[in-house]
């Protein structure tokens, strides 16, 4: 039985350390659940995978890959970004940065973006990878960039949001916000809509920051920080929130579900639950990954929990996607779990890779496309 380790790290926390292990709080060590056996309802297909590269590294990167109209694009820890089709699985380009890259890719509206480990920040063409125009913001930027129609916005882990004329690279506003002492590795990719940004941060807030000027629309308080030490008043919000129908999920470490109102700046509704991964919707439920690796499932309207899957204990999962009438999770083992929206049953599974996947994976026309730890580009479906 492969086991993992948790690592702490002065000043940071590493949440995903798949691979590797963590110990239990009573200093006995956790061990992963095994695979349950059931009878599978469905086959998992794997329609295309592609090397793009020498994969995330040792530092547990959580690369996530980036879909814009026909393409995907996938980037490795060296620099390498690559365009593929994601009809087909054929690579479209290839430009090789040569720089040690930290954020993954983000991409829309025809430009890709990445981020390297100085605060580089790189944004090419979606259509040949030519460079449109770099800037530099001296800090790690280990989300994806987000684009709307005007804008490329960055967020960095030393709390601040940046953003950029998405055609010229020329700075538009700097939002800072105050950040912890002790805080996990990583964070939250903010949602840029046309006027606004939603941004959440270690703190355990979510804010509303004006497109044009970068000021304060509001601010709500996901989480609040309890208990005496830094460790234990951790409220980090590193999954990025979700916007389905016009109201915004969001979920935090150590804290809460909420669901809130984002035109009243209102709560709508709060469950106690502690991830830190992104979230994801369908059947009319909310699905979140907890930091004990159970997937459960909200109500998105009363915030009831509908169920709870807990036989992937400790087996360091990924951030829930939903697809077609499943929901699927992927773990340090490499394998697809695929659980049905209605109660959580399993009803598939499968693997594309032994190395696992750290990053979230995304869904485009009922197609799971994934980035392994070893940097094979992946779409799966369901039959």
């Amino acid at each position: 039985m492969i086991k993992i380790y948790r690592t702490i790290a002065a000043g940071l926390i590493t949440a995903l350390v798949a691979g590797c292990g963590f110990w239990g709080d009573d200093g006995e060590e956790v061990v992963p659940s095994p695979l349950v056996s059931f009878d599978a309802e469905k086959k998992v297909k794997t329609l295309w995978s592609v090397s793009i590269g020498s994969g995330m590294g040792e530092k547990f990167h959580q690369f996530t890959p980036a879909i814009d109209d026909n393409r995907i694009f996938a980037v490795d820890q060296e620099g390498t970004v690559v365009a593929v089709d994601r009809t087909t699985g054929s690579k479209l380009w290839q430009v090789e940065l040569e720089v040690p890259v930290v954020g993954g890719v983000g991409s829309g509206f025809g430009k890709v973006a990445v981020a390297s480990e100085e605060g580089m920040l790189y944004v090419l063409s979606a259509e040949d990878g030519s460079e449109l125009w770099r800037a530099n913001v001296s800090s790690e930027v280990t989300a994806p960039a987000q684009f709307n129609t005007e804008l490329a916005v960055f967020q960095l882990i030393n709390g601040k949001v940046v953003a950029f004329e998405a055609s010229t690279g020329n700075r538009r506003w700097t939002f800072d916000a105050q950040v912890p002492r002790l805080t996990l590795r990583g964070t939250s990719a903010p949602i840029v809509a046309s006027d606004v940004t939603f941004a959440a941060f270690a703190s355990g807030k979510l804010v509303a920051i004006d497109n044009v000027k970068g000021t304060t629309i509001w601010e709500n308080r996901v989480a609040l920080p309890e208990g005496r030490s830094e460790l234990e008043r951790m409220v980090d919000i590193d999954g990025r929130p979700l916007l389905v129908d016009r109201t915004l999920y969001v979920s935090s470490y150590q804290g809460r579900l909420v669901s809130i109102n984002p035109f009243r700046a209102q709560i709508v509704w709060a469950q106690d639950v502690s991830s830190y991964h992104s979230l994801a919707a369908g059947f009319g439920n909310v699905y979140v990954s907890e930091a004990d690796d159970a997937v459960q499932a909200f109500d998105r309207s009363s915030g009831a929990s509908v169920w709870r899957q807990s036989k992937l204990e400790n087996r360091a999962i990924s951030a829930p996607a939903a697809l077609g009438t499943a929901v699927a999770v992927a773990d340090f083992e490499g394998y697809i779990h695929f659980m049905s929206q209605t109660d959580g049953h399993f009803v598939a599974r499968g693997r594309v890779d032994s190395s696992g996947v750290y990053g979230d994976m995304v869904v485009k026309d009922d197609v799971l496309y994934l980035l392994t730890n070893n940097g094979r580009l992946a779409a799966v479906t369901l039959q």
